[in-house]
């Protein structure tokens, strides 16, 4: 698997959010030790579901045959689409700060937002990944924009989540409310205010910070000669 990882040029990736992923998990266990308090544990489950997309995006970069079959593209962007949300979800975690906790405000802002650091950027390096592997397939303007339409999808996610307090494998065990909730909102977009409102401004807002990563990542590539 190493080697695996160093041929497809991963590794430090993989090392570097690993290890932001144990820093978060340490302060969560400090907060923990100091307080007695499981308030901010569950954090932990939502940085995991976070970093599910990024693990299925990483296994296609990393098993090229993967790409080459259309049905597991297919099931790769259903998948995919099905977590993303997770990624954005954790900062919409920060409305838990109006809560009483022992621990001072500022820690629990930089204990949150250390999770929503780490659950963005396995949120974004997989919608790195999907846009090379969608870039094999399809001209550079559509590739830019599919992630952006990508990425008000999962604005569109996260509201499920936070405020209909739907979940992804939801889909699953209860797929018909589920399709009831998302298409009267979609069936009768002034009746949900709210609903379009934060998906259009979330979006919004995952659009700047996405395509100001590919900016610097644009420019400290190496120019060719």
């Amino acid at each position: 698997m190493l080697e695996i990882l160093r041929e497809k040029n991963r590794m430090y990736e993989t090392v570097f959010m690993g290890v932001l992923t144990l820093l978060s998990l340490a302060l969560s266990l400090f907060s923990f030790h100091y307080t007695g308090s499981y308030a901010f544990l569950f954090l932990n489950w939502n940085l995991f579901l976070a970093f599910v997309p990024w693990a299925l995006t990483s296994v296609a970069i990393i098993r090229p045959g993967i790409q080459k079959s259309k049905i597991m593209i297919v099931l790769l962007l259903a998948s995919w689409l099905l977590f993303f949300p997770n990624a954005p979800y954790i900062l919409t975690d920060l409305f838990h700060l109006r809560g009483q906790s022992v621990m001072p405000v500022w820690f629990n802002l930089v204990l949150i937002l250390s999770y929503a650091w780490t659950g963005l950027l396995f949120g974004f390096l997989s919608l790195w990944d999907m846009e090379q592997i969608f870039g094999k397939k399809m001209n550079p303007v559509a590739v830019k924009l599919m992630v952006s339409a990508l990425l008000f999808l999962g604005s569109f996610g996260v509201y499920v989540g936070r405020f209909l307090r739907w979940n992804s494998w939801d889909v699953i065990t209860e797929p018909f409310k589920l399709f009831y909730d998302i298409s009267d909102r979609v069936a009768n977009p002034f009746h949900h205010p709210r609903t379009w409102g934060m998906t259009l401004f979330l979006g919004l807002f995952l659009n700047m910070i996405y395509w100001s990563f590919r900016m610097v990542q644009l420019k400290v590539q190496p120019k060719e000669e």
